[in-house]
């Protein structure tokens, strides 16, 4: 079977969990004899191709002759937004919008698509012009290419799914990897939840990451259950001996948060219970690893609670860096609001850290070997960190048996189920 595949970020080029994702599932099929063809808008020439084939969509060229073309793009609607709008990890605000009933070719596009677009690879101010633009480079790529299915990962593809579904008559699969309530809480941005809404009632089938997110579909966007199916996440599994050998230069324990600094992901909540840890405990260090509109906010409230010598910002970090990091914990806390999925606790795990996290997350579901708790329990939240970092029994029961668990957590498998759905989806 051969997958034409849209994501719009790939590693080591990634702002979060989606990219992560993409990696560990393309794998995976891989080892499932399934031929997949990655479409990115931007590649570097440094990712890791094993066993698939990555399509730069910025080597494409575009003929706007063809009529196919010209009526996707008078049919575009786009908006200026904030550069913190990122997928699966989620925007913080809205800087700018703008909205156009069409948008008409000109000579100006006309030149710009007789030749290469180059795409910014990123989540800039012009962000949603370059998903529509996607989108026709993605009917040119489905023109020219011999595949059996179409697979767009989150909302910013599912317009370039729909686009070669339509030039080819190929089924689509779309993955949910977050939703716009996910990101944005109640406060929707309704150009972003009808791109999703339109993306999932034009797929054949539909993957969500977790019950929770599968629950959102059908609940909040009207999607029929019957083509909802659930495909947790997995991690990869790390070789990297060098990181028993990290040195941590601090004699406390270190408990770690790591993701964007965002409602979405809680940040508020883990300086509050840092902050009754370390009234019965002060001998303790805690990072806020990662970077959003949240992060001043979060300085100032540590620097309110006198806490700061207590506390790191690390600003964003790497997959080598994270690795690293890890590797310096002895705690990590996963706090969220609403979280699809969540990949990083599997990660901690999988590094020998005991785990915190919400119970507001999909990966709660096939998780056992972590302390839940409700995000807006702080009370709960530092009564588990506390237990981790002083009872030596229950830390090293959560470390044994979780990094089993992880470790069983394989892509292969996810990657299985991810066939049987696009098999289902070539017989509807």
């Amino acid at each position: 079977m051969r997958v034409l595949m849209f994501g719009w970020e790939f590693p080591p080029h990634i702002t979060g969990g989606l990219g992560t994702a993409c990696f560990g599932l393309v794998k995976g099929l891989g080892k499932h004899g399934v031929d997949v063809i990655f479409v990115v808008p931007k590649a570097y020439g440094d990712e890791a191709e094993e066993g698939f084939r990555l399509v730069n969509a910025s080597d494409m060229v575009l003929d706007f002759t063809k009529t196919i073309y010209q009526e996707h793009w008078n049919r575009i609607k786009f908006m200026e937004i904030g550069s913190n709008l990122v997928p699966y990890v989620g925007p913080e605000e809205f800087e700018k919008m703008v909205q156009e009933d069409s948008l008409k070719l000109s000579e100006e596009t006309q030149s710009v698509f007789s030749e290469r677009y180059q795409f910014s690879g990123k989540y800039g101010h012009k962000l949603m012009e370059e998903v529509s633009r996607y989108a026709i480079v993605a009917s040119v790529i489905a023109e020219q290419t011999t595949y059996d299915v179409i697979h767009a990962h989150d909302w910013l593809t599912y317009a370039a799914g729909i686009a070669a579904k339509k030039v080819s008559g190929k089924p689509l699969v779309v993955h949910v990897h977050a939703t716009e309530f996910d990101r944005s809480g109640e406060n929707i941005n309704q150009t972003v939840y009808e791109l999703e809404r339109q993306g999932m009632e034009e797929a054949d089938l539909v993957i969500t990451v977790s019950n929770l997110t599968r629950q959102i579909v059908i609940e909040r966007y009207g999607i029929d259950s019957e083509k909802v199916i659930t495909v947790h996440n997995a991690v990869e599994p790390t070789d990297r001996p060098e990181l028993n050998e990290v040195t941590k230069h601090v004699h406390e324990k270190v408990v770690t948060f790591l993701g964007r600094v965002t409602f979405q992901k809680g940040p508020d909540y883990f300086i509050e219970a840092a902050n009754k840890v370390l009234k019965k405990d002060p001998n303790v260090r805690f990072v806020m690893a990662g970077s959003g509109d949240l992060l001043n906010k979060m300085i100032r409230r540590a620097a309110q609670l006198h806490i700061g010598t207590k506390f790191h910002f690390t600003g964003f970090l790497n997959g080598p860096e994270v690795d690293t990091m890890f590797a310096m914990s002895d705690v990590y806390v996963m706090p969220s609001v609403s979280e699809p999925f969540g990949i990083s606790p599997l990660e901690a795990m999988r590094s020998n850290v005991p785990v915190v996290i919400s119970k507001q997350s999909g990966v709660s579901e096939v998780l056992k070997h972590a302390l839940k708790v409700d995000f807006w329990d702080i009370d709960a939240l530092a009564d588990a960190i506390y237990g981790l970092l002083h009872y030596e029994g229950l830390k090293k029961m959560f470390i044994k048996y979780g990094k089993d668990e992880v470790d069983n957590l394989k892509w292969d498998s996810a990657a299985g189920k991810v066939l049987e759905v696009y098999q289902r989806a070539q017989t509807l």
